[in-house]
């Protein structure tokens, strides 16, 4: 009896050890990128993939070769988050100030004053002729990226905006915030369209689907909620997380949505079956943004261990 107990016992190790052999060999490749001295709040690819973006409690924004991991650019300030613009000559940063930057020569270039407090949220529109920023003032507010002119303040929430973007088309934003609330508003009038209630707490990150039909929303009730943006209703929710998510983003194909919330892993789910596909495990603490690349075929991450990691999710080729 003891003879057959350890002959299954050294069988059911070497299974354990095979299946977690074989996930390990599967589990989704990193590259990081080290030279922040603090927390990393977002991390973002440029649209031609080749660059990334990164903001830090450092009072750094710093650009880095998505390749090789070489650190290209750098400019001083408190900010919380940058996103390219879609030529990818220039980045878009808000926190203590929105300012617009050139991306070769790191010369700021524009200014744009309005808001009275923290900005939280930026983006430039698809066709990269506006800004549009978030913060603290309670306030959305639209910008002209060349003259620096406010043209819309989008006003109605009552609290803190935390997220705020254009869709695909440029011709709505969403706003997520402390209110529970998902908005979305008309970009040329500044007027509210929708208001999507079902959040029990803050709503920190919103997101469009690439074709503009559905919304993404996470928050600090620790579901991801996926939206048909036609009619308002809410077609999943994403169940799983044990914290704030903080970070909620469509793959370009619009299959598979990357989340991030205060943990340490980062998860990809399927947009249809709500399914959880890969975590994305590595990071010593908090993951706080997480972004797909142009293609879909990787994965950037930021975190509170003052580092930013680009994974490879491409299917092994024997499953291409």
């Amino acid at each position: 009896m003891k003879t057959t107990m350890n002959r299954f016992l050294c069988t059911l190790c070497l299974a354990l050890y095979f299946t977690a052999s074989l996930h390990a060999e599967n589990a989704p490749k990193f590259v990081e990128l080290k030279g922040h001295t603090d927390i990393v709040w977002s991390a973002t690819f440029s649209p031609d993939g080749k660059k990334i973006v990164t903001t830090s409690d450092d009072r750094t924004v710093r650009i880095w070769d998505a390749e090789s991991g070489e650190e290209l650019q750098k400019f001083e300030g408190r900010v919380r988050r940058a996103v390219f613009s879609p030529d990818g000559k220039k980045v878009v940063t808000g926190g203590d100030a929105v300012l617009i930057w050139d991306v070769e020569t790191g010369k700021e270039l524009q200014k744009l004053d309005g808001h009275k407090s923290f900005v939280r949220s930026v983006a430039f529109s698809p066709d990269g002729k506006n800004v549009i920023s978030a913060g603290d003032d309670r306030t959305a507010r639209i910008w002209d990226a060349e003259s620096g002119k406010e043209l819309q303040k989008l006003e109605g929430h009552i609290g803190e905006i935390l997220s705020a973007t254009f869709s695909p088309d440029g011709h709505k934003i969403v706003t997520g915030c402390v209110d529970r609330t998902v908005r979305i508003w008309n970009a040329e009038s500044g007027k509210e369209i929708q208001n999507f209630k079902g959040h029990t707490s803050m709503v920190s990150a919103t997101a469009w689907s690439l074709d503009g039909k559905k919304i993404v929303s996470g928050g600090g009730d620790d579901t991801v909620r996926i939206w048909d943006v036609e009619s308002g209703k809410e077609l999943r929710k994403l169940r799983g997380h044990t914290d704030l998510v903080i970070s909620a983003v469509f793959s370009p194909d619009g299959k598979k949505i990357a989340t991030a919330s205060y943990g340490i892993t980062a998860q990809i789910w399927d947009t249809e079956s709500g399914r959880e596909l890969h975590k994305l495990a590595g990071h010593s603490e908090e993951v706080l943004s997480v972004a797909f690349s142009p293609d879909g075929k990787k994965i950037v991450t930021a975190s509170a261990d003052h580092t930013t990691r680009i994974w490879d999710i491409s299917p092994p080729k024997d499953q291409q």
